[in-house]
């Protein structure tokens, strides 16, 4: 229901949202540490639902549930990074696997294998892959980020939350996409097919590991081990 205004009436029912936010919740908290509480993602969301729903016109040439998915997840992403949810340790074993990932790649003129990237780390494959699933949570970023210190938290997730801004920053979001998805059509196939059916098919680790036949715990290593190529290679971008 809209006001005459074609802003969309506060009394429009949230109930019929709550498994969307629920829902959105479940997707990221999957790829974040153990002690992230999927509550307070939930808390964060409803709030960015509630702002959509305040903010949202009729006629701009979007749907109420494209908007508000934006502004629900802009609401959570920016929850974890007001939070210290990311443990000092868990961006160590990070910059070791990508400073290990650049080495190997940069060598190999190729994407490095377990045992290759292993072999750079003086480790055991299994060692390596232990380290993927430690890794857990450093998902790509936001544009900013791609040039922050070691300590700044990333995100795979870039959000725009509307339509404004400086022409410069969409120019340089539009060709930090577009590096992003050069980038994905690098990655080894499973690696890429992850990514696809994590992203654009919006499947979690366990119905992942269905389809392809694996275990989730595999699923979450390959996905780290994609994010990591493409942090490598869009700092490699940025320079």
């Amino acid at each position: 229901m809209y006001t005459r205004d074609g802003t969309l009436a506060r009394d429009t029912s949230i109930e019929q949202y709550i498994p969307m936010v629920r829902r959105m919740a479940h997707h990221l908290v999957a790829r974040l540490p153990a002690s992230v509480q999927i509550e307070d993602l939930m808390q964060a969301g409803m709030l960015g639902l509630l702002d959509a729903m305040g903010r949202f016109e009729e006629g701009l040439g979007a749907q109420f549930e494209t908007y508000a998915t934006q502004r629900i997840k802009g609401a959570m992403l920016d929850e974890l990074r007001r939070g210290d949810w990311l443990p000092r340790s868990v961006r160590q074993v990070q910059r070791k696997i990508e400073g290990a990932m650049q080495r190997a790649e940069h060598r190999l003129g190729r994407p490095a294998s377990d045992a290759e990237m292993a072999a750079e780390m003086e480790t055991s494959v299994q060692e390596y892959q232990q380290m993927l699933a430690d890794a857990r949570g450093v998902q790509l970023f936001y544009y900013e980020d791609v040039e922050g210190g070691e300590e700044s938290d990333n995100f795979l997730d870039r959000h725009v939350m509307d339509g404004s801004g400086d022409p410069h920053q969409r120019l340089a979001e539009r060709k930090f996409r577009e590096a992003v998805v050069s980038g994905i059509e690098r990655l080894p196939e499973r690696e890429k097919t992850v990514m696809g059916l994590y992203y654009e098919q919006e499947m979690n680790f366990k119905e992942i590991a269905a389809v392809l036949g694996v275990t989730e715990s595999r699923i979450c290593q390959l996905h780290s081990q994609a994010v990591s190529r493409l942090r490598t290679r869009l700092k490699d971008w940025k320079r």
